[in-house]
């Protein structure tokens, strides 16, 4: 142990000596398994906690609802199925509030333990007359404790007006503001609210909520709880197989017997007057009385079926309002997370390495000496490697506490367009290991490859400088008229430059590594706010789409004629259905026909690749690109096509147009007739609007649900709130890109400095001793990395680009196109935070180049 000691005493020597670099190593390492473990872990953090969150209010796995409501039968048929526990609730569709909303109502009872409310303040209903509320009737409404809420008569309650007494948020309703679609009102639901389940006049239960124990130990967003949910739920099908049909006829009841009865009477009746007219008797009045009499009984029975039809509506986790969008938000910065932090760390290590081996490098006197005194090489070297090994170790456990414990909280506090979550933050083993690996493999295999390499020499070789590389004439050296203009100054630089490829390269990779991630963090959240610009903007020129229920627009044209916000409208005929070809499918795609040739006013159709104006073919179909890419099909290629109804055939793609959200096949009149055997229908209006207000866009709906015969309206204004929440989602995550990245940056430049100036220490002392200046022996050193840093900047443009494509594409959903979109302004911080940092770091130069010891630096050993 003695003979080791003076070896550990010289390598705590070092990294006294050299605090500054030691702490750059550690920085570096740190920030790149920051960003690497607290990335990777928010993704799985979101997931998490949303999982936790509804675990403890017992989310139901399956909700189904019903048209006729649910019996104990029912009940009992569902818990046959394995695990399950089952509950009714009254649940409906009403019209409330100052506003006349739609809301969704539910009935409380005390005895019902599934989709439990998280209370934000007050309680939940104790009394007949109480009622909780949705916590937006709060925020966005202007609700307090203690108010009156009224409901509009329609609603058909026991009571029109309660005392609120509590807010709350729900696991059924994830999203702040997502409520889902609604047959009332305005065609979409603002809010949702419990009150006692005896003051709703419904006879029955209307949802039937199914929760398995067994699944709960599953996380709701992976494939194995969606695969054992979509079993569960076959399993539910086949047990209510036939009871649609038999809870019908049950409700049937008395009223089908006194039909049948009247039906036997008219039929002996009818028998009678054929008997009489037989006879010779005029029975032709009777018989009038008759027919009517049957008409009327046959009126009866389609208005008794049709009131009594049992439908079911099976719902899972994933058709619950915003729960599919705080997914694919959470797989987002996953997919992020696989390409930005791995790039960041890649640049964190290389600058590691390059900094570990110009350490071992200067440190050649000292191994030559060492090797003179008889120590072994493992000796020497493994000092270098507890160094390398510690800078690694610390900084590795610095970055994985910190970016486990800090980035996925900050990013589940700022994502407050989401109810209120249970935080679960596990730490991600696995990912700090892999970080460690990297770290390790930087910083101690970095000091293998050196040492290893300059052991090899003699002790006399070590302990001489390296000597130096032969001078070589560059490129603009052979360039004489432009050589000859330079000054003395920039011709030493020029030549420096070349002369140290290897810190020119690093230097460059590092400006322009930090200049791309900061161009991406902008990148992703630009691009994700263009699909909405873009879509709404350049290629749908309309505010609102309004679904007809009877295929008549006359009702729905005076309603919006009287509204002073209507411009104008077009007419199309639209459908859902699926689109096959290459064995790939898309389902929901919408089948737009347009009735008159104003259509391209609304919906501008632009090839994708030629940005063209393109027309609707006979025999012939238009394509969007998202799509064209899925099912890999391009201008003239056949495409099978089938609606909902079954119809359909293999028809021609014309072209390809640009799109960014959802999917839509576009045909004209004559092209959708020949496909589907008939002739299109007018369903759907487009329309033209002015600006409006929120209480005018829930008026107009209004007005034309009541009035317009129509099923409902949709804003696009709504599609563009639901792009905007998902971009500001984002944001944290990209400020804390942008915020590293900076860093990262700073640290990179600052210990790539510190290495270029310790190397050239005599070189920088004799210029000092020949009489220059303290600004101009600066400038030897930066007006190099000013060179360095502009071809960086540069460099980092294209590569930041390059690096946003990829993660867009990585980050892409199966219905919408992230456009590549940067900002100046991202390019102006990008450079701006550049030159920013190279100007603190030549100011920091500057003073540590005033106190050279130029003496000391010239009697070094030769």
């Amino acid at each position: 142990m003695k003979i080791l000691k003076p070896l550990t005493k010289n390598m705590f020597r070092d990294i006294a000596k050299s605090k500054g670099r030691f702490i750059a190593i550690i920085l570096i390492i740190m920030l790149g398994v920051l960003i690497f473990v607290g990335v990777k872990a928010a993704g799985p953090s979101l997931n998490d906690s949303l999982n936790t969150t509804v675990t403890d209010k017992k989310l139901s796995d399956v909700q189904l609802i019903s048209t006729t409501g649910f019996t104990q039968k029912d009940l009992n048929l569902a818990e046959k199925v394995s695990g399950a526990k089952a509950e009714r609730v009254k649940y409906k569709q009403v019209v409330g509030s100052k506003s006349h909303v739609a809301m969704a109502l539910y009935g409380y009872k005390k005895t019902n333990k599934q989709n439990q409310l998280i209370i934000r303040s007050g309680h939940l209903p104790s009394k007949s007359n109480e009622i909780i509320l949705d916590q937006v009737a709060k925020t966005k409404y202007g609700y307090k404790l203690g108010d009156k809420f009224s409901f509009d008569k329609s609603a058909d309650l026991k009571s029109r007006t309660y005392k609120i007494v509590g807010f709350a948020s729900s696991p059924q309703y994830i999203d702040n503001e997502s409520r889902g679609a609604s047959n009332v009102g305005d065609g979409t639901v603002r809010m949702f609210a419990y009150i006692y389940d005896k003051q709703m006049n419904l006879p029955f239960a209307t949802q039937l909520n199914v929760r398995f124990d067994k699944l709960q130990s599953k996380n709701t967003f992976s494939d194995s709880y969606k695969d054992a949910v979509d079993h569960k739920v076959k399993k539910l099908k086949t047990a209510f197989k036939g009871r649609a049909k038999e809870r019908s006829d049950s409700l049937v009841g008395d009223n089908l017997k006194t039909l049948d009865q009247q039906q036997k009477q008219l039929n002996d009746a009818k028998g009678q007057l054929m008997l009489a007219s037989s006879a010779g008797t005029d029975v032709s009045e009777q018989l009038m009385t008759l027919n009517s009499q049957q008409t009327q009984l046959t009126v009866g029975y389609d208005k008794l079926h049709k009131q009594t039809k049992t439908s079911y509506t099976w719902q899972t986790r994933e058709d619950l309002p915003g729960f599919s969008a705080y997914g694919e938000s959470s797989d987002r910065i996953a997919a992020i997370a696989n390409v930005f932090p791995v790039f960041f760390f890649l640049i964190a290590a290389l600058i590691t390495f390059t900094t570990i081996t110009r350490m071992i490098e200067e440190a050649r006197g000292q191994i030559g000496t060492f090797k003179a005194l008889g120590y072994t090489k493992w000796e020497i070297a493994k000092n270098y490697f507890y160094y390398a090994l510690t800078a690694g170790l610390i900084g590795t456990l610095l970055g994985a506490v910190i970016g486990n414990e800090s980035l996925p909280r900050i990013v589940l506090a700022l994502y407050k367009q989401y109810i209120p979550l249970t935080w679960d933050v596990k730490f991600q083993w696995m990912i700090v290991l892999i970080a460690l690996i990297f770290a390790l493999l930087a910083t101690v295999g970095a000091a293998m490859i050196v040492v290893r390499r300059e052991l090899s020499e003699g002790p006399a070789a070590l302990m001489r400088p390296k000597a130096p590389k032969s001078a070589k004439k560059i490129l603009l050296e052979r360039i004489k008229p432009l050589w000859n203009h330079l000054s003395f100054n920039r011709k030493v630089s020029y030549r420096n430059l070349f002369r140290f490829k290897s810190r020119m390269f690093m230097t460059i990779i590092g400006i322009a590594g930090g200049t791309a991630l900061i161009l991406t963090g902008f990148g992703i959240q630009n691009s994700i706010g263009a699909s909405g610009n873009r879509q709404y903007g350049e290629i749908f020129d309309y505010q609102a789409v309004v679904r007809l229920s009877n295929n008549n627009s006359t009702k729905a044209l005076k309603v919006l004629n009287d509204n002073d916000q209507y411009r104008s409208s077009t007419k199309v005929s639209a459908t859902t259905g699926k689109v096959k070809a290459n064995g790939e499918q898309v389902d929901d795609v919408n089948f737009y026909t347009p009735e008159s040739a104003n259509f391209d006013k609304y919906i501008h159709l632009k090839d994708s690749k030629t940005d063209q104006k393109l027309k609707l073919k006979d025999n012939q179909v238009v394509l969007t690109e998202k799509m064209a890419k899925i099912l890999k099909v391009k201008a003239g290629d056949m495409i099978s096509i089938k609606t909902a109804s079954g119809k359909g055939g293999e028809i021609k793609v014309s072209a390809v147009t640009q799109n960014f959200i959802s999917h839509f096949m576009y045909l004209n009149k004559d092209t959708y007739k020949e496909l589907f055997g008939t002739a299109p229908k007018t369903n759907t209006l487009l329309v033209n609007l002015k600006s409006q207000t929120n209480g005018q866009r829930n008026s107009l709906a209004n007005k034309l649900l009541k009035h317009g015969g129509v099923m409902g309206t949709s804003y696009t204004y709504d599609q563009e709130s639901t792009i905007a929440k998902m971009t500001s989602s984002l944001m944290p995550i990209v400020l804390i890109f942008i915020l590293l990245s900076g860093v990262l940056s700073f640290v990179v430049l600052y210990n790539l400095t510190n290495i270029n100036v310790s190397e050239r220490i005599r070189e920088l002392s004799t210029i000092k001793v020949l009489g220059f200046y303290n600004n101009e022996v600066t400038m030897y050193i930066v007006r190099e990395n000013i060179i360095l840093t502009i071809l960086g900047i540069i460099v980092g443009y294209g590569v930041g680009n390059l690096l946003t494509a990829y993660i867009l594409n990585q980050a892409s959903t199966a219905l919408v196109i992230f456009p590549l979109t940067i900002s100046t302004f991202g390019y102006i911080v990008a450079t701006v935070l550049m030159i920013v940092f190279t100007v603190i770091v030549m100011l920091i130069t500057h003073q540590k180049l005033k106190g050279i010891d130029m003496i000391g630096a010239l009697k070094s050993n030769e």
